[in-house]
């Protein structure tokens, strides 16, 4: 039963990664950048959750909703004042722009929310699970949390692949000029991306809060697993980056549950690095053709 437990939960830890990590494709495949506040997004899906449902006492159909418009928002102020100003100019900062803004939000939320971590208590992740008499140890929000992952990476493939709207929002990477002559509106095309970016971490988040504490640096940790995810997947592969969110998630559950929390980043980790020293444009990426 211990090993099924870790399974499980290992599922539903890389369905977190996986969902954080398309969002890093979703902005990557649109304009060849990457939201490196990906982390706080999902922390402050979190933390709206918890503040809508726990302060204020409304029903989580209405909370859930409003705290992820709030953070698909939270995405389009990301995009219009650390990325867009840098990108006009050719420059590279919206690099640590990214990284600066998911920063003011943390420590926003932290003298806001207050630094102390707080539970949101969820019927889904109260009753562990069990056949007959025996306890399985796993909650069933832990297997929700996977479908809804794999189902959101099958959406956004499908949307990408085939659809007018998904073949223009990849147009604009490979030829802004072009695709600006054909009518697509290459400001709203990113922009859009980058809102989509914030509501994946977002729902990560909202899925995650009832099985860990809601705090204002919750995201930290998650946001760089999510990054190395999306890197270890071929971050030109939406259902690449889900796939290894998973490998990555069951990896870390399996180390915990077998020689303990202390080897498990260390382990983690060192796989990525082998792995990637293995294939280099990720597990399920290509490398890009240039022309010359």
């Amino acid at each position: 039963m211990l090993v099924l437990s870790a399974l499980v939960s290992g599922l539903g830890l890389g369905s977190m990664y996986g969902l954080m990590a398309l969002g890093f494709y979703v902005t990557y495949a649109v304009s060849g950048t990457v939201n490196f506040a990906q982390g706080s997004s999902m922390m402050l899906g979190a933390v709206l959750t918890f503040a809508f449902a726990q302060t204020l006492g409304w029903p989580m159909l209405a909370a859930v909703p409003l705290a992820l418009a709030l953070c698909a928002a939270y995405g389009l102020l990301v995009e219009r004042l650390a990325v867009r100003p840098f990108v006009n100019r050719g420059s590279e900062a919206w690099l640590m722009a990214t990284v600066a803004l998911g920063i003011v939000l943390d420590n926003v939320v932290l003298f806001t929310y207050g630094k102390e971590p707080r539970s949101l208590p969820s019927p889904l992740a109260q009753t562990p699970l069990s056949v007959g008499e025996v306890g399985l140890g796993v909650y069933p929000l832990q297997l929700i949390i996977p479908l809804v992952g794999l189902l959101l990476a099958a959406v956004l493939h499908a949307l990408s692949k085939r659809t007018r709207w998904g073949t223009a929002l990849l147009a604009v990477v490979q030829n802004r000029a072009a695709a600006r002559l054909m009518g697509i509106p290459i400001r709203r095309a990113v922009a859009a991306a980058f809102a989509l970016s914030a509501l994946f971490a977002g729902i990560a988040g909202v899925l995650i809060a009832p099985l860990f504490n809601v705090a204002s640096d919750m995201g930290t940790l998650f946001g760089l697993k999510a990054f190395a995810v999306a890197i270890l997947g071929g971050i030109t592969s939406a259902w690449g980056v889900m796939i290894a969110g998973l490998l990555f998630g069951l990896v870390e559950a399996l180390v915990t549950s077998t020689l303990g929390s202390g080897y498990t980043q260390i382990l983690s980790f060192a796989l990525v690095i082998a792995a990637l020293a293995w294939r280099p444009n990720g597990l399920f990426g290509r490398a890009e053709v240039r022309k010359v």
